[in-house]
């Protein structure tokens, strides 16, 4: 007698849910990023080639699958970061360069990240709070950053604060018009500008002190 794996193609169930899980981010990613579609369950189904019983498998609905690409998003930019600047050695300059340099990246080798996070989500009122939260995340993140890369803390981190969300919201504007094609730009202009702006904002205030 057969003895009864619990295998399918060499795969158990969890991890034929996760394929299917992957997928349909991979179709959200791909369906909310096409400013010629709609973006709706039904559409991420078709692109996935999976039927409706296997989105909700994954998911409770289709904002819930939208926050999930979202913070996706988010948390790849914060892992190619750290990865960064921690290849990049020891001068501060060098750091910023390379946490930049990794961010724009990401939107070279993959546009549709910059727009649904950046452009697309700022649009729909369901996802505008998370968003937000983000962004104040990443602008908070800077401030942290600054410190870590720039060798001191600022004795007034309110500023820091304040600097973390002028960069972050000017990041998010540049590559909004960047992705719209209102800004001609290389991508290695992008980041040399961006770099600049980081240290602009942050060495003041390290340097406030001689």
């Amino acid at each position: 007698m057969a003895v009864q794996s619990g295998l399918y193609k060499g795969l158990s169930a969890a991890e034929r849910a996760a394929e299917r899980r992957a997928r349909l981010l991979e179709a959200t990613l791909s369906v909310w990023a096409d400013t010629e579609v709609r973006t709706t369950m039904t559409a991420v189904c078709a692109e996935a080639g999976l039927s409706e019983r296997y989105f909700y498998e994954s998911f409770a609905g289709l904002d819930e699958a939208l926050t999930a690409v979202l913070d996706g998003v988010a948390g790849e930019i914060e892992a190619v970061r750290e990865r960064a600047v921690a290849e990049a050695g020891d001068d501060p300059t060098a750091r910023v360069h390379a946490a930049v340099s990794a961010f724009v990246q990401i939107l070279v080798d993959d546009p549709r990240k910059g727009r649904v996070a950046i452009v697309e989500a700022g649009g729909m009122a369901q996802l505008r709070h998370r968003r937000t939260e983000l962004l104040r995340h990443f602008a908070h993140l800077s401030a942290e950053v600054a410190g870590e890369l720039l060798g001191e803390r600022s004795s007034d981190p309110l500023a820091d604060e304040i600097a973390g969300l002028v960069f972050i919201g000017g990041m998010a504007e540049l590559v909004t018009a960047w992705l719209d094609g209102a800004l001609e730009a290389t991508p290695t202009e992008l980041v040399d500008a961006a770099s600049r702006s980081f240290l602009g904002l942050y060495a003041p205030a390290t340097d406030s002190g001689g």
